[in-house]
């Protein structure tokens, strides 16, 4: 059903009170300007807008503003006063609802609504009821604009910058123009012209460009001060050794993850990253939002809790509706187990109660948000949330091979300016046996400061020398990294 037959049919149902949360103010008045000026002489109610900046006025009518009633208190007088049916819409009343003044006009108002015909609408940004007049009350929340309607609103766009500037030519690939539809699902009217107004006016073309920077200032409107990162710095699948089955997993599910999946083929859900601390876990993350070219949210659990009851829960319920508003996106929830860690109940049963939250989530979004978690301490992880069927796949990552720890040597030779092509890298891959890629890449960065320090060039033998100076971490924790492997044999997929 569309808004205007939705909000004829509350209207019609007599509730004399109705919220509704919205950033298209402007829009939703010229709806509502519409529906009264064509409404039947039978059931024709006035329509009034009210602001404390201009007082009450009547928009179905070319009239003044009564600049007389601009304060809370008295326009809600009037109102109640007044006993021919009308529709008064107030502005930004939000802040006077803490007023027990207000409070007692508005059920006055309400109580006597059925017999009066007079309806009250607060509209807002946000509004917070007080509980003696929700029973007066119902909410109507406008629809955001479908694929259908995105589309229509950059084509209109399209034309009136042709029309502004009738000597140059716009410049659209299509592709690019498909993926701004899509990415700016989840926005109002008002936004998702004024981010595709920007996109088009800025250099007078629709390019893959356009696509990155539409999706940063989209979060930008989405995040509310929650917990989650919008990550600007991803990675590249060719910048990170192994991961060759994550890699093949990713692939397959690329284009179903686009937008043009099958009919009958699930979305991808998510994939666990297990393994040994410092082995591109994290790296991964980020190379799947690069691997599928969505944007890439970070979930840091460190800022998730909070010392008020019912805060956490609150904080991880806007991080994923903000997560499903980008979609499609990656969802990089780092070091799970730490947010999720069972035990007692030493946090007041806030973890179970953040677990029942994620898993519900997990079970029944529909948005094309894929989760990709990473953890180090499986012991850790509740058995809920490892189960068959919670993410479409865990994957091992072990510590790297010979032929991995040669790529990780090259790749960090390379950032920093040593061909590794020109190097004989045989003694450092023995000698990185048992490191982590986190712990080759130290080595790396070490060897690079103590040659600079004694005014000699970089070469192997630098990082041979801090190899050997170093105890990994497979030395320092080789049970723990033994029972890790234990478990992950039979229970999971190789990520390489």
């Amino acid at each position: 059903m569309t808004d205007r037959r939705d909000l004829q049919l509350l209207l019609q149902s007599g509730v004399p009170i109705v919220v509704i949360e919205t950033a298209d103010e402007g829009r939703f008045l010229d709806l509502l300007t519409e529906m009264t000026v064509a409404s039947p002489a039978a059931s024709y109610r006035p329509l009034f807008r009210w602001s404390v900046t201009d007082g009450l006025q009547r928009l179905d009518l070319d009239l003044e503003p009564q600049r007389h009633n601009a304060e809370a208190a008295d326009v809600l007088r009037h109102i109640r006063a007044v006993k021919t049916p009308a529709i008064y819409a107030l502005l930004d009343f939000h802040p006077f609802l803490d007023a027990p003044v207000n409070i007692r006009l508005l059920k006055d108002i309400a109580l006597a609504g059925r017999e009066s015909g007079t309806i009250v609408l607060l509209i807002s940004h946000a509004v917070r009821l007080p509980r003696e007049l929700e029973s007066f009350s119902a909410r109507f929340q406008m629809q955001l604009p479908d694929l259908k309607a995105r589309t229509a609103i950059i084509e209109r766009l399209i034309d009136d910058y042709r029309r502004d500037k009738p000597n140059e030519k716009v410049q659209v690939d299509d592709k690019a123009f498909a993926l701004l539809v899509q990415n700016l699902g989840g926005l109002s009217y008002a936004d998702t012209e004024r981010l595709a107004r920007n996109a088009i006016y800025e250099d007078g073309a629709i390019t893959a460009d356009d696509v990155p920077a539409v999706m940063q200032a989209k979060y930008r409107l989405l995040d509310h001060g929650s917990v989650l990162s919008y990550e600007y710095d991803t990675a590249l699948f060719d910048d990170i050794a192994g991961f060759a089955n994550v890699k093949l997993w990713l692939k397959q599910r690329a284009l179903a993850f686009s937008g043009q999946r099958p009919a009958g083929l699930d979305a991808p859900k998510g994939i666990l990253l297990l393994g040994v601390q410092g082995c591109g876990k994290s790296l991964a993350a980020k190379a799947a939002a690069s691997a599928f070219g969505v944007p890439l949210l970070r979930l840091d659990f460190g800022t998730l809790y909070n010392k008020y009851h019912g805060e956490t829960e609150r904080n991880l319920r806007e991080s994923l509706k903000t997560a499903e508003l980008m979609a499609p996106c990656v969802l990089w929830m780092d070091e799970i187990e730490k947010g999720l860690a069972s035990g007692g109940e030493g946090d007041g049963g806030t973890s179970r109660r953040v677990l029942g939250s994620l898993l519900t989530w997990m079970a029944e979004r529909k948005s094309n948000v894929l989760l990709v978690a990473t953890a180090n301490d499986i012991e850790a992880l509740p058995p809920a949330l490892v189960r068959k069927g919670r993410f479409d796949e865990v994957f091992f990552v072990d510590l790297p091979t010979p032929a991995h720890r040669a790529d990780i040597l090259a790749i960090h030779l390379r950032k920093r300016g040593i061909n590794p092509k020109k190097q004989d890298l045989t003694p450092l891959i023995a000698a990185s046996e048992g490191f982590s890629g986190a712990e080759i890449e130290q080595a790396v960065v070490a060897a690079l400061y103590a040659a600079h320090a004694v005014g000699q060039t970089p070469e192997p033998a630098h990082v041979l020398v801090e190899l050997r100076k170093t105890r990994p971490l497979a030395v320092l924790m080789r049970e723990h990294i033994a029972e890790l492997r234990s478990w992950a044999t039979g229970r999971t997929v190789p990520a390489d």
